[in-house]
């Protein structure tokens, strides 16, 4: 590498003289470090006229080959100095659940790796009371549950509020019409969330509320899922606001309802995190960016 970035540099000034000033070796040690490096190629790389110096066509090969390595070793540097600017230990375990994984964590994410672009950051699943437990546990630094959790032992930041909507497929019957309430529910076909989840036992409460029995066709855990569905079998769901995206309506044809009832049904999501995690300062990253991301998206 040494000795390319030696050949590079003769090339350029096209006279050994010029290049052992810049270099600041001496003339005859340049000579021998071009002659050591043709040795170790089996290549003539310049043809001497003189004091001028002209590239063969294999020192030409060899020019273009010592820019490349340049530009990997710049690259190279420059991540090295984003890596130290990082810190050392980049990484963060993150517990939610799959339908926050789904919906809300990638914009989060993409927005956090823009700022800290080396971090690494691990992944887990579960229902909300397996989340906490993971936090309390300290199996994850983070948790990003669909409620707001009060527990003497864990922090809790409310990030953003929610509700739910009701959620048409393109051909519904229901689109047409001027007012849909609460007993129009009743009976409906429907796609729900898996019994047990946070987002079902809100649901369940509403309906036990207002006595509506709808038609429960399926039962899913997955929010990408139950949207896919809602689609292709023409029928109804209910949804978070938060998680649908304008783009992603528009993809599935899907058309929004809003019920007064249903704007009723209010839920925050929360990050939470235990004394252990504030000792973490990738947690604490982590933890800032996170409440000023959805303090702008608010």
């Amino acid at each position: 590498m040494e000795l390319l970035d030696v050949f590079a540099v003769v090339v350029e000034q096209v006279s050994l003289n010029k290049a052992s000033q810049l270099l600041n070796i001496s003339q005859p040690a340049l000579s021998r470090k071009i002659m050591k490096l043709e040795e170790e190629l089996g290549v003539e790389l310049f043809i001497r006229k003189g004091k001028r110096l002209e590239l063969t066509k294999a020192g030409q090969i060899c020019y273009d080959h010592a820019l490349e390595l340049r530009h990997v070793e710049r690259k190279f540097k420059q991540t090295l100095q984003m890596y130290k600017a990082a810190g050392t230990h980049s990484s963060i375990t993150v517990g939610a659940s799959l339908t926050t994984l789904q919906a809300t964590l990638p914009d989060l994410i993409t927005d956090y790796l823009q700022v800290y672009p080396l971090t690494e950051i691990k992944l887990l699943t579960g229902k909300t009371h397996e989340i906490v437990t993971m936090v309390k546990e300290n199996k994850v630094d983070i948790g990003i549950v669909a409620s707001q959790i009060n527990a003497s032992s864990l922090h809790c930041e409310p990030l953003f509020d929610d509700h739910l909507c009701l959620v048409l497929p393109l051909g519904h019957p229901f689109i047409d019409r001027a007012h849909i309430t609460m007993s129009d529910l009743n009976d409906l076909p429907m796609i729900l969330f898996s019994k047990g989840t946070w987002y079902r036992i809100l649901m369940d409460e509403l309906f036990h509320r207002y006595t509506i029995f709808p038609n429960v066709q399926m039962e899913i855990d997955s929010f990408e899922a139950i949207i896919r569905l809602v689609s292709t079998c023409k029928t109804a769901t209910l949804l978070p606001k938060s998680y649908l995206r304008e783009d992603l309506i528009q993809n599935n044809e899907l058309i929004l309802r809003y019920l007064a009832e249903l704007e009723q049904t209010k839920r925050t999501t929360s990050l939470i995190y235990s004394d252990q995690a504030t000792d973490n300062p990738e947690s604490l990253k982590f933890i800032e960016q996170t409440i000023n991301y959805f303090a702008k998206h608010k």
